[in-house]
C-alpha cells in the first residue's frame, strides 16, 4: 500500500510547491542488493574476457535493473543554498531508489555507445519486462551498461560517465517511466577498473529535464565545481551539464546478514581468502629481483654443501661422526631455505 501511495504521488516530477532544483534532483541515492551487484559485474566482465578471446577490445554490455522506489527523509546541508531557502530545505521527502536484480540483455556495444535499436533485443525486452511485471511485485526501474576502457593506474578517476547517446536513451526512459510512477535510473561500470582496485567501480545517474540549468557554473554531475572545460570533458564526457550523479550503497536481507554474521564470528575464511600479499604492487615489483637472489644463494649454498662433504686427503682435522655433519648440514640448509622463503 504505502509502495503504491508512493507510486501514485510520483514526488519526483516537478511540482511548483518546491524549488526547480529540488525537483531536478529530487533522487539521491540508490541502493543496490548483494545479487544484483554480482550479476551485473558478473555480466560486464564477461563482455571484457570475449573480445579477449577474439582478440580485439572489450566490448560494451547493457542488462536491465529490477527494484522499486522508496521515500525516505533527508537533510540537505548543501553550501550552494543559501539560508532564506535552508527552511524550505530541510525535512523534505526525497526519494530512493532500490534495486533488487539485474538482467542481462543480448546487447553488444561500441565505445561510449550502447543502443537498442534491433528488433530482436527490442521483443527480448518486452516479453522479459511483462514475464517481471506478472512474477514479481517490483518493476523495471532502470538500466546498466559498462564503459570497459584501457585502465590506467595513473589516472585519478573512472570511466564512469554519460555520453551523448546514454543520456539520449536514460531521458527516453524517464519520459516513458517516471509519469507512471517507476522513476528510471542509469548504472554505467568500469569493469577494468574494478578488476585493478579489486572493489565495484560503478556510478549511477539521472538526467536533468530538458530545460533545466544548474544555477551554479561549471558544476559537474557529482556536485564538484571544475573550472577546466577539457578536464570537465575528460571526466563526465561533452554533455557533463545535462545529468547529475546519485549516492549509491549496498544493502542484504536480515536473513543473509544474520548467516554472513555467523560466518565471519566462527570462522577466518573470509580473512584467508581475501589476504593475498602477491598481488600487492610492492610485492610484484620486487618478485623477480627476490626470485633471482633466492636462486643465487641456493647455488652458494649448494657449493658450500659440497665443500663440507669431507675434508681434503692429509687435511689435519679433528674427528668428528659423519652423524654429527649430516645433522648440521640439514639445520644449516632448513635455516637457509626458511630465510629465502620469508624474503620472497
Amino acid at each position: 500500500a504505502e509502495l503504491d501511495a508512493l507510486r501514485k504521488a510520483k514526488p519526483w516530477q516537478i511540482s511548483t510547491d518546491r524549488s526547480h532544483e529540488d525537483a531536478a534532483k529530487n533522487i539521491r541515492t540508490v541502493s543496490v542488493a548483494p545479487p544484483a551487484l554480482f550479476k551485473i559485474l558478473s555480466h560486464c566482465q564477461s563482455g571484457v574476457d570475449k573480445g579477449r578471446r577474439n582478440g580485439s577490445n572489450p566490448i560494451e554490455v547493457m542488462g536491465l535493473l529490477l527494484g522499486r522506489p522508496h521515500a525516505h527523509d533527508v537533510k540537505k546541508n548543501e553550501s550552494s543554498v543559501s539560508d532564506s531557502n535552508t527552511e524550505n530545505n530541510n525535512d523534505k521527502n526525497f526519494t530512493r531508489l532500490v534495486v533488487t536484480d539485474a538482467f542481462p540483455l543480448p546487447i553488444e556495444g561500441f565505445e561510449t555507445r550502447v543502443v537498442a535499436d534491433d528488433d530482436h533485443v527490442q521483443n527480448h525486452m518486452i516479453q522479459l519486462t511483462t514475464c517481471l511485471e506478472l512474477t514479481r511485485k517490483e518493476k523495471v526501474c532502470g538500466w546498466y551498461h559498462s564503459h570497459p576502457f584501457d585502465y590506467s593506474s595513473s589516472s585519478a578517476h573512472s570511466h564512469c560517465f554519460l555520453s551523448s547517446t546514454d543520456i539520449s536513451t536514460q531521458l527516453l526512459w524517464q519520459r516513458s517511466e517516471d509519469p507512471q510512477g517507476n522513476p528510471f535510473v542509469a548504472i554505467v561500470v568500469d569493469p577494468l577498473r574494478s578488476l585493478a582496485k579489486n572493489r565495484p567501480e560503478l556510478k549511477a545517474f539521472r538526467c536533468y529535464p530538458p530545460e533545466y540549468s544548474s544555477p551554479v557554473p561549471n558544476e559537474c554531475p557529482d556536485g564538484s565545481i571544475i573550472a577546466d572545460e577539457q578536464q570537465r570533458i575528460a571526466i563526465w564526457g561533452a554533455a557533463w551539464n545535462r545529468y547529475y550523479e546519485l549516492d549509491v550503497e549496498y544493502f542484504m536481507s536480515r536473513s543473509a546478514g544474520n548467516v554472513m554474521s555467523k560466518l565471519t564470528e566462527s570462522f577466518l575464511w573470509m580473512r584467508t581468502l581475501s589476504h593475498t600479499p602477491l598481488l600487492e604492487r610492492e610485492k610484484k615489483e620486487r618478485f623477480s629481483n627476490n626470485v633471482c637472489s633466492c636462486a643465487d644463494k641456493m647455488k652458494n649454498l649448494k657449493l658450500s654443501i659440497g665443500a663440507w662433504d669431507g675434508p681434503s686427503p692429509g687435511a689435519n682435522t679433528t674427528a668428528v661422526s659423519s652423524g654429527d655433519q649430516g645433522s648440521s648440514r640439514k639445520v644449516f640448509v632448513a635455516e637457509s631455505l626458511r630465510e629465502e622463503g620469508d624474503m620472497i
